[in-house]
C-alpha cells in the first residue's frame, strides 16, 4: 500500500503534499484501487469513535465462550 493513499482518505496531508498525491493519482491505477478499498476508512473510524463502549457487565469476547 502507498502510505500516500492512507493520508490522502484521512486527510492528513498539508496542501502541496495533497496537491502531489491528486497528480500521481491520475496515472497510477494501483493508488486508485487502493483509494477505492479505503474511501470509507473515515466514516468506519467515526463510527467505532462514536459507538457505545461495551458495559462493564459484558465478559470480554475472550472470555465469552
Amino acid at each position: 500500500m502507498h502510505d500516500g493513499v492512507a493520508a490522502y482518505v484521512l486527510g492528513v496531508l498539508d496542501q502541496e503534499e495533497h496537491e502531489a498525491f491528486e497528480r500521481h493519482l491520475d496515472t497510477c491505477e494501483r493508488c486508485q484501487a487502493e483509494l477505492v478499498e479505503l474511501a470509507e476508512l473515515p466514516e468506519e473510524l467515526d463510527e467505532l469513535k462514536n459507538a457505545p463502549s461495551a458495559s462493564d457487565d459484558d465478559p470480554p469476547m475472550s472470555m465469552s465462550r
